[in-house]
């Protein structure tokens, strides 16, 4: 299989997975803190990715550790809280959408710090994708019954996200994707345990209380999909196609959510979906490849 059609399959691949991701931690949150949804999260894949990938440690160099625990925190420890508090009030769909501004913030990020070209085009997409947040946010503080401001929280994480991105084209590149996942989770595991420990978890009979043991369920299943498998899923495909063009995964991640959430009762109406096509515009001006002339 060819590398341009083996990039699109991933990405297929990719949207599913973590558009499923959103319901998953919704799940969880029902018998699971916001705390304690993150630390098994995390501690979970640990577990997971040193069982199939200790090896690739080995080829690891000593000066690619800091970015190792660097991409660890941002791309993955502290969005991992992000969104389940943000999902204790706002909707999982509502959720995937603003997790789609991570292309925006990845190309900005790109162009100030590392000097990648802005094209007009892209300006006017960071602009759209900025207003149709700005519109979603200001609908969930104005007419949504749960406290809007926990869509910020998501805004932050894929913020995070835009950062790790553009971290992990351009200062960890030949590192194993296995590598480079494993490498994240060795750094973020002790905190998340001493997290876990510091909330009331019911060590002596959680698996008498049906909601603790369906939730953790629910979690073991974003740990080993959702966020090892596709952690080196995503690494891979970032390995050989662009930045921009991995992180427009986010096209597709919002429907995925979206058909999720309504089958689970959450409603999407019409200004809702407004904010959300001009976001996915955005996106679009975004990370659409100028033709060569």
């Amino acid at each position: 299989m060819s590398k341009d059609v083996l990039r699109w399959v991933y990405l297929l691949v990719l949207s599913l997975i973590w558009g499923s991701s959103y319901i998953l931690i919704k799940k969880g949150l029902v018998g699971l803190s916001p705390i304690q949804v993150g630390s098994f999260r995390i501690l979970m894949t640990t577990g997971i990715l040193l069982v199939v990938g200790h090896r690739h440690l080995r080829s690891i160099r000593r000066e690619q550790w800091k970015w190792l625990a660097f991409t660890g925190f941002v791309g993955t420890f502290f969005p991992s809280f992000l969104f389940a508090y943000s999902e204790t009030e706002i909707d999982s769909s509502i959720a995937a959408v603003l997790n789609g501004l991570t292309p925006v913030f990845t190309l900005v990020i790109s162009s100030v710090v590392f000097g990648q070209p802005l094209f007009r085009r892209q300006a006017l997409g960071v602009v759209v994708g900025f207003l149709g947040t700005i519109l979603l946010v200001v609908q969930e503080l104005t007419l949504s019954t749960n406290d809007g401001r926990y869509a910020l929280l998501a805004v932050v994480a894929a913020l995070c996200y835009g950062i790790n991105v553009t971290t992990l084209k351009n200062r960890l590149q030949g590192v194993s994707p296995m590598g480079i996942a494993l490498g994240n989770f060795i750094f973020i595991c002790f905190p998340a345990l001493l997290l876990l420990a510091s909330t009331e978890f019911p060590w002596a009979n959680f698996y008498t209380q049906p909601k603790i043991t369906h939730s953790l369920g629910f979690i073991f299943i974003l740990s080993a999909v959702g966020t090892a498998f596709a952690k080196v899923l995503f690494n891979r495909l970032l390995a050989f196609s662009s930045a921009v063009f991995t992180i427009s995964i986010t096209y597709l991640i919002p429907i995925v959510a979206i058909f999720w959430g309504v089958l689970d009762g959450e409603t999407f109406g019409w200004m809702q979906a407004g904010a959300s096509l001009l976001i996915l515009g955005g996106i679009y001006l975004v990370t659409e490849q100028k033709k060569a002339p």
